[in-house]
């Protein structure tokens, strides 16, 4: 894909959503990155109606830490790996009280250093959170960028380093909303919306869906023989004669007999 289609393609997200925002529910950098940390292997709308009751209890890092593993799994049993996640987010609220007074750090190193963030969590705060240029990469931008021919990749990295080095820089603030986006409610893993697309023009997949309500191409019918006018025959067919070597019989030698030699006269 050219820069010029990327240019317009990202033209057009802005255009019908100028300001993206997460799906995820929060008040605060803290609640962000609990929010994120539990939507691991799990649904954005799954996450908040845990955690609305969970941020009406607890919702600082010594208020969570309280609540021990046992209090918090109370809240996010309902989410998918509840257990690992209660560990991790609890062991994640003693090391912000020790060592970040209890704030959230603003850089990747340290984000990454806290139980249950990864690079694609650690993307995702410091975008949203610190307004950073980063691009967090799941299974829905993964899916459109390759798709769609923006920064194709083979895995996760690859796609990330392929979509900083290739959207324009004044998308890259918003850029991984719009991609998670569009992958969540038009870019869809069984079947893309192509027909509701605002980029399908744009977009380089060959499998495109096809609109349900267009209209049938119409058939070409097939050419019809010429006939010969009346009172006239058709020109025969002109038929080619292939030449077929005759085989000549081999003729036998015959034996020469020397006519005998006449004895000239004495």
């Amino acid at each position: 894909m050219n820069p010029a289609k990327r240019t317009e393609i990202f033209r057009r997200w802005r255009e019908a959503n100028p300001h993206p925002e997460s799906d995820l529910e929060y008040g605060s950098h803290f609640e962000l990155l609990v929010s994120v940390i539990l939507s691991a292997q799990a649904t954005d709308k799954g996450v908040n109606a845990a955690t609305r009751k969970l941020y009406a209890v607890a919702n600082t890092p010594e208020t969570i830490l309280a609540l021990g593993e046992e209090g918090l799994s109370q809240y996010i049993r309902t989410i998918g790996l509840w257990k690992a996640k209660a560990k991790n987010v609890i062991a994640t609220c003693r090391l912000l009280i020790e060592k970040h007074g209890s704030r959230v750090p603003d850089n990747r190193e340290e984000l990454q250093a806290l139980p249950g963030v990864g690079r694609k969590t650690a993307n995702v705060v410091l975008n949203v959170a610190f307004g950073q240029h980063t691009i967090a990469v799941d299974t829905h931008n993964f899916r459109v960028a390759n798709r769609t021919g923006i920064a194709p990749g083979k895995t996760v990295e690859a796609v990330e380093r392929a979509l900083m080095k290739f959207v324009p820089k004044e998308f890259l603030l918003h850029a991984h909303h719009w991609l998670i986006l569009h992958g969540r409610y038009i870019c869809k893993a069984p079947k893309p919306d192509c027909p509701n697309c605002n980029i399908s023009d744009l977009c380089e997949y060959k499998h495109k869906t096809p609109d349900p309500l267009a209209e049938p191409a119409p058939k070409i019918p097939p050419k019809e023989k010429k006939k010969a006018p009346a009172g006239k025959k058709a020109p025969a067919k002109k038929v080619v004669a292939k030449k077929i070597a005759a085989k000549k019989p081999v003729a036998k030698k015959a034996a020469a007999k020397k006519p005998a030699a006449r004895k000239r006269a004495a």
